[in-house]
């Protein structure tokens, strides 16, 4: 049999409980919510503070946002660093 003979499996494999391709589909499903979580809040952190510098907001909302933002942030970088420590 040569190289291009050889059979392949198709597809990515089954998704049942334990393996490693739905393991690997819940950190992907968790790094899009929180990467969609801070574009949102990023969004809105600029567009609070814009208005807030512009005096047509207020600075209460510019805080939250910037809060949000840093804690939806420092979860995402907690998450990749728990993940790279548990490859090693």
């Amino acid at each position: 049999m040569t190289r291009s003979e050889t059979p392949r499996p198709n597809g990515p494999g089954t998704l049942e409980p334990g393996t490693r391709q739905r393991d690997q589909l819940s950190v992907r499903i968790a790094d899009t919510a929180w990467t969609a979580l801070c574009v949102v809040a990023g969004l809105w952190a600029v567009l609070t503070c814009v208005d807030a510098v512009r005096g047509t907001g207020s600075w209460a909302y510019c805080v939250v946002a910037l809060a949000l933002l840093t804690i939806g942030l420092t979860m995402r970088v907690v998450g990749i660093r728990r993940r790279a420590r548990t490859r090693l």
